[in-house]
C-alpha cells in the first residue's frame, strides 16, 4: 500500500518538473524555470533555465534563451547562449548569435548565426598558456 503512494508520488514529481507549451500557445514575457521545457507555440521574450529545452516543429522562440542543453526541430531568432549541447534536427531554423559548448547539426537544418564555442576558448587558453610556459624554458 505504501509502495504504491511512493511510487505514484515520484512518479508526479518527475511529471512536474518539465514545463510544456503548447502548439496554439503564445507566450510574450519572461520564463524563468530549473525544470526543463518542451514548447510546440511561441515564446517572445527571454528563458532563463537550468534544465532541458526542447523546441518542437511548430515551437518558435524569439528572444534570448540562457540554458544547458537545447534541441531544435522548430525555429529560434534572437541570442542562445548554453553551457552544454545544442542539437539540431534537419527541420530545425536558428538565426541570430549562439554561444554553446557543443554543437550537433543534422544535414538540413538552417543555421544562420555568429557562433562561439565556448568550450573551445578555454582549450585554446589552455595551449596558449602551454606553449609560453615551454618557450619560457627554452629561452
Amino acid at each position: 500500500m505504501f509502495s504504491d503512494n511512493k511510487k505514484e508520488k515520484s512518479m508526479a514529481e518527475a511529471g512536474s518538473s518539465q514545463n510544456l507549451i503548447a502548439q496554439g500557445t503564445k507566450i510574450v514575457g519572461d520564463l524563468t524555470s530549473e525544470g526543463d521545457f518542451r514548447i510546440d507555440g511561441t515564446i517572445e521574450g527571454n528563458i532563463n533555465t537550468t534544465g532541458k529545452v526542447v523546441v518542437g516543429k511548430a515551437g518558435l522562440i524569439k528572444g534570448t534563451m540562457h540554458g544547458t542543453d537545447a534541441y531544435f526541430e522548430g525555429g529560434f531568432t534572437g541570442k542562445l547562449t548554453l553551457s552544454g549541447t545544442l542539437t539540431l534536427k534537419a527541420s530545425a531554423r536558428i538565426e541570430g548569435e549562439v554561444i554553446a559548448g557543443k554543437l550537433a547539426v543534422e544535414p538540413g537544418a538552417t543555421f544562420n548565426v555568429t557562433c562561439a564555442m565556448s568550450g573551445s576558448q578555454k582549450a585554446t587558453q589552455n595551449a596558449q598558456q602551454k606553449g609560453k610556459s615551454e618557450s619560457e624554458k627554452t629561452a
